[in-house]
C-alpha cells in the first residue's frame, strides 16, 4: 500500500513538472506576462496531474480487480455482461433477493436454463470480497449435492454469477408453506436431509482444502426437479487448510442458525454442524405440526422421526467436541452407525435460543426479511 502511494505521488510530481514547462513555453511564445502564466500554468498542471493521476489510479484497481479473478486456478466460462443481459430478458424475472443482490431466471444461447445471481451496482465494494470468495470457492467444487456453477461476468462493476436451475426452488417454501402442493412424502423429506449432509461432508472432508459454509439455512439449500437437495451460496465461505483445526473471523451466517462458538470468534466446521441441526430439527418439528394431514406418515415412520430428532439434537450440542463430523451424519442417516445416546438435551444456553417456538419465530422472521423461495 506505501509503495503503491509512493509511486502516484511521484507520477503526480512528473506530470506536474511536465505541463509546467509545456505550459510555461506555449506563454513565452504567446507573449502572455509573466504573472498571468504562472498561475495559469499552476493550476492547469495541478489539474491535469491530479485527472491523469485519478484514471491511472482507477485503471489500476479495476485490472488488479480483474487480475484477482483471471488467477484463479481453475476459471470457469466467462459471460459478458450484454450475453446475460439477453439471457436474463434486461433481468425481467427475478427469482429472490439476496443479501448482496437478486437471483434472475435466464436461457443461454443454447436453450440452457440458468439462475443469474447479480451483485447490485450499490454495494460492489461492500461484496466483492464475497463475490471473488463465491467464484474461488465453488469453480472446482464437483458434487451432487453441491449447486454447479456455469460461469460469472466480471466487466467494470458487473459482477454475476451463472449457476444451473433449480426448478422446486429452496429448501424454505418445502419447510414452511403449507399448502398440498408442498407436502411431500416421508421418503422425499429423509432424501432431502441426506443430500444436505453429503453435501456439507464434501466440503468439509473431500475437498483438498476443507471449506466450511457458514450459512446453512433452508434458503441456501436447493431442489431440483428430481427433488435431489443441493448446498448453495459460498459468499461467506472459508478455506481451511488440512492442518488448521480453528479459524479466527468475525461473525458472520444467520440469526437463528448461529452455533454458541461464534461468540468467541474462533470457530470450526462444526458450526456447519450445528446450523444442519436447526434445519432438520425445524423440519422434523414442521412434519409433527401436520398431523392431521400427514398421519400416514405419523403412523408409519414416528419412530423414526424420533431417531431424526434425536440425530437433530446430537448436532445442537453445546460443546461443538461433542457434534457429530457430517460424515458421521451420514452415516446414521444411512443406518451404517448408531447414534450416540449419552446427549446433553440442555444445550439452549444464553448464547443462542431459550425454546423451541424461539427457534421457529427467529427463523421464520429471518426468512420472511429475505425471502428467496422461487425456482433458481
Amino acid at each position: 500500500m506505501v509503495a503503491k502511494r509512493l509511486r502516484f505521488f511521484l507520477l503526480f510530481i512528473l506530470l506536474f513538472n511536465f505541463f509546467i514547462n509545456v505550459i510555461i513555453s506555449l506563454a513565452t511564445i504567446l507573449g502572455v506576462s509573466r504573472t498571468g502564466y504562472n498561475l495559469f500554468a499552476v493550476i492547469s498542471a495541478s489539474m491535469s496531474a491530479i485527472y491523469i493521476c485519478l484514471r491511472a489510479c482507477k485503471k489500476t484497481k479495476r485490472s488488479e480487480e480483474q487480475g484477482d479473478i483471471l488467477n484463479l486456478p481453475r476459471l470457469p466460462n466467462r459471460f459478458s455482461f450484454k450475453d446475460l443481459k439477453i439471457a436474463t430478458e434486461n433481468f425481467g424475472h427475478k427469482l429472490g433477493q439476496g443479501g448482496f443482490g437478486s437471483v434472475f431466471e435466464g436461457k443461454l444461447a443454447d436453450d440452457t436454463k440458468v439462475a443469474v445471481k447479480r451483485l447490485e451496482d450499490g454495494i460492489i465494494g461492500q461484496g466483492r470480497k464475497e463475490f471473488l470468495a463465491e467464484v474461488e470457492t465453488i469453480c472446482n467444487l464437483h458434487h451432487i449435492n453441491v449447486v454447479r456453477l456455469i460461469g460469472f461476468c466480471a466487466k467494470k462493476s458487473h459482477r454475476l454469477l451463472v449457476f444451473e436451475f433449480m426448478e422446486n426452488g429452496s429448501l424454505e417454501k418445502w419447510i414452511f408453506d403449507r399448502t398440498p402442493d408442498t407436502v411431500l412424502d416421508w421418503q422425499t423429506k429423509v432424501k432431502i436431509i441426506i443430500d444436505i449432509a453429503k453435501g456439507l461432508s464434501y466440503l468439509h472432508e473431500e475437498c483438498r482444502q476443507r471449506i466450511a459454509h457458514l450459512d446453512i439455512k433452508p434458503q441456501n439449500i436447493l431442489i431440483d426437479k428430481n427433488f435431489n437437495a443441493k448446498v448453495a451460496d459460498f459468499g461467506l465461505a472459508k478455506l481451511i487448510d488440512r492442518d488448521q483445526h480453528e479459524l479466527n473471523t468475525r461473525m458472520r451466517g444467520t440469526i437463528g442458525y448461529l452455533a454458541p462458538e461464534w461468540l468467541t470468534s474462533t470457530i470450526t466446521k462444526k458450526v456447519d454442524v450445528f446450523s444442519f441441526g436447526i434445519v432438520e430439527k425445524v423440519k422434523i418439528d414442521r412434519l409433527l405440526d401436520m398431523v392431521d394431514r400427514n398421519e400416514i406418515d405419523i403412523r408409519l415412520h414416528g419412530e423414526n422421526a424420533v431417531e431424526m430428532m434425536t440425530l437433530a439434537m446430537w448436532c445442537l450440542q453445546t460443546n461443538s467436541c461433542k457434534r457429530p463430523s457430517m460424515s458421521t451424519v451420514v452415516k446414521v442417516l444411512e443406518g451404517n452407525l448408531s447414534m450416540e445416546t449419552n446427549l446433553d438435551y440442555n444445550f439452549f444456553t444464553s448464547a443462542t435460543l431459550n425454546t423451541d417456538d424461539d427457534v421457529c419465530m427467529a427463523i421464520s422472521s429471518e426468512l420472511n426479511a429475505s425471502h428467496l423461495s422461487g425456482p433458481r
